[in-house]
């Protein structure tokens, strides 16, 4: 199972697109709402989460996916579900996926040391001893990180790629009629 947190203040595109792409992918994807179960996102669209963060319960976890958007991060950083939920698929290696500045927390948690990620432009001092890519999407090891929402659904489809195959991945590709 994948888990997508969400918190007021997330971007839309960066929560939606890869959850888009994963079931599509037929991989399942559970959005968990901190601390509520209508969550308003940064541009004033509301969604009903599937679970709230108090019926999160790590088991059977392949990946996490931390989206970005303001105050968004802010909120799933101060949240002790989300973080415990980090140090959980460190622990047993789930994948660990972030986009925008949402790898400012993986960054603050001192995860993304030498290892290469982005982040939106501006939050590259957060990913502390990251080797900052020039791509837009980066994979390196169990991590996975993305620059923004105008990547949203290729940072969608590299998860989809990191779970099920890069032929699954091409597959929705050419579904949905993505270069």
């Amino acid at each position: 199972m994948v888990y997508v947190f969400l918190a007021d203040g997330f971007e839309i595109i960066e929560a939606m697109a890869p959850i888009d792409m994963l079931r599509r992918a037929k991989v399942g994807v559970t959005t968990v709402g901190i601390d509520k179960e209508l969550i308003t996102s940064s541009c004033g669209i509301t969604v009903k989460a599937d679970i709230t963060s108090a019926e999160f319960k790590f088991t059977d976890v392949e990946a996490i996916v931390i989206p970005g958007g303001m105050p968004g991060v802010i909120n799933l950083e101060k949240s002790g579900i989300v973080q415990a939920a980090i140090d959980e698929a460190v622990e047993c290696g789930a994948l660990i996926c972030a986009i925008c500045a949402g790898p400012s927390i993986l960054g603050h948690k001192g995860l993304l040391k030498g290892k290469n990620a982005i982040c939106y432009p501006g939050f590259e001092e957060a990913l502390e001893g990251a080797v900052i890519s020039s791509d837009h999407v980066v994979t390196d090891g169990k991590y996975i990180t993305a620059k923004g929402a105008g990547v949203a659904v290729e940072f969608g489809l590299e998860i989809v790629k990191e779970l099920v195959g890069e032929a699954e991945a091409e597959a929705v590709r050419s579904a949905i009629q993505c270069r």
